[in-house]
């Protein structure tokens, strides 16, 4: 975009003094920024700081340091690795994540780019892959490949079109209720692991009546910084033990270590065979890519005012951005892998802040947190974690779900959504829901009637069809063994 561009935004942005509420300020500075893409964008000229921005800024670092911590924790089990080995490789993801990207990316080249984030559903499977043979630095390019090529030709965007407000809406709705049962779940077998079971209950009735009154106050966007201080407060009172076991200092961050044969992973540079290995891991994982974005950006549709296109962000660039981080992340020795990050815009989308500001936030507090050390045991501790997930994350997911499915036929697409994603997974529902809902199938048949042929049934058919024989090889079909013995 061009200087003129630049100045309407100084020249339009007004002073919160001047707006009868802070919610009419944050509104109006959403309105008027035009950010660039793939050029500079600079604080002051091009975007402000306001303090929201420390909202999404430590969710994104809470949910960060949990994630990476548990895929790097997945891949090192099976590999015999240690406890030091997760924490100093986390800590050197976060530095990676931070410095070459979060800042520098989002924060600065693009900020329609979502944050590169930590792809939490693939989760369950990093212990196939290592007992397939797999290796995460072969899964890591692999992925990097094929989601750069899925961005630069827009094919995030145009499945992202493809797929109706009720199968969206669905998918929004699983996920957030799997997602609140799971953090319910792990909150209560950590009470009950010290004979405290009903530690967990309190902290989550506290929980219910803290989001219910700052919804009616309207203050919804405080729901993380609030909530997560509260959890603490209450289980130390009660009792909880906690103690503070990472001390300040910087991992090694030299790749060589991280891939040699006898330190770091331990693992050597991959051979074609563990190429081989992962393939359909990574077309999978890149699969799952479309509705995960598809839901970001739509939850933050919902949260932002109206006139505000300009500063919501793009599925396209956060592909490519992510797909760049995830590739460098893992030739540079880090088991992180890639996706777009949930824990960041969502709190950011309820607060009204556009992704630039938050991001610069976030890098900061990751960078501090991976060197000082202590923060991540805070971060991680469970009633800290698992508050600060539920009301940041998986109840606004439901929120959105829930708004997206009241007009017209979009319940039957949402109800085959859940009942498809229960069966087999959310991306199996999703593009299960996608294919018989653009066939007029389900939900609104005058939408089926405008969108072509491509739209109708090619586009979601090969979708559908290409998912499907991924999952079958690797066997995530409940009931039917994997069509390749080596992933049974």
């Amino acid at each position: 975009m061009s200087q003129e561009t630049t100045s309407d935004y100084t020249s339009l942005s007004r002073p919160a003094s001047e707006f009868n509420s802070r919610a009419e300020y944050l509104d109006h500075e959403l309105q008027v920024m035009s950010p660039r893409r793939w050029r500079p964008n600079l604080p002051t000229r091009d975007y402000r700081f306001e303090w929201e921005d420390l909202v999404p800024g430590m969710a994104a670092t809470i949910g960060k340091i949990v994630m990476v911590a548990a895929v790097v924790g997945a891949f090192a089990a099976p590999l015999g690795l240690s406890s030091e080995f997760v924490i100093e490789n986390t800590r050197f993801e976060l530095l990676i994540a931070a410095v070459l990207f979060v800042i520098l990316i989002s924060g600065f080249l693009n900020p329609s780019a979502n944050l590169a984030g930590t792809h939490g559903p693939l989760l369950p499977l990093v212990p196939l892959m290592v007992a397939s043979g797999g290796h995460p630095m072969a899964l890591g390019l692999l992925i990097g490949v094929f989601g750069f090529i899925l961005g630069i030709t827009k094919g995030g965007s145009i499945l992202a079109k493809l797929t109706s407000n009720g199968v969206c809406g669905g998918l929004l709705l699983y996920l957030g209720f799997i997602g609140i049962s799971g953090q319910v779940t792990k909150l209560f077998s950590w009470a009950e692991s010290f004979n405290m079971g009903y530690l967990a209950f309190v902290v989550l009735i506290a929980t219910i009546l803290m989001y219910g009154w700052l919804e009616h106050i309207q203050k919804r966007w405080l729901a993380i910084p609030l909530g997560a201080g509260m959890a603490a407060v209450i289980a130390l009172a009660m009792g909880a033990p906690f103690e503070f076991t990472t001390s300040p200092g910087v991992p090694n961050l030299n790749p060589a270590y991280w891939w040699g044969e006898n330190t770091g992973w331990q693992l050597g540079l991959p051979d074609w065979s563990n190429f081989v290995a992962v393939l359909p891991f990574a077309v999978l994982a890149v699969a799952m890519w479309s509705p995960d974005f598809l839901g970001h950006q739509v939850f933050q549709k919902l949260s932002y005012p109206k006139n505000s296109t300009k500063v919501q962000m793009n599925i396209d660039d956060t592909m490519m951005a992510a797909s760049t981080r995830q590739a460098v992340g893992s030739l540079l020795g880090g088991g992180n892998i890639s996706s777009s990050w949930g824990t960041y815009i969502i709190p950011a989308s309820i607060a009204r802040r556009p992704i630039p500001a938050g991001a610069v936030v976030t890098g900061v507090l990751c960078i501090i947190a991976a060197l000082w050390g202590y923060p991540m045991d805070l971060a991680v501790w469970p009633p800290v974690l698992s508050v600060a997930l539920i009301v940041g994350v998986f109840l606004p997911l439901m929120e959105a779900g829930m708004q997206m499915t009241r007009e017209g036929k979009t319940t039957q697409s949402a109800a085959m959504v859940v009942i498809s994603s229960v069966l087999v997974n959310p991306v199996f529902g999703w593009s299960f829901a996608m294919l018989m809902d653009n066939l007029g199938l389900i939900g609104c048949k005058e939408r089926s009637k405008e969108l072509g042929k491509a739209g109708r049934w090619v586009i979601p058919g090969i979708t559908f069809a290409i998912l499907c024989i991924v999952m079958a090889i690797i066997g995530m079909f409940p009931g039917v063994p994997a069509l390749v013995d080596t992933f049974n």
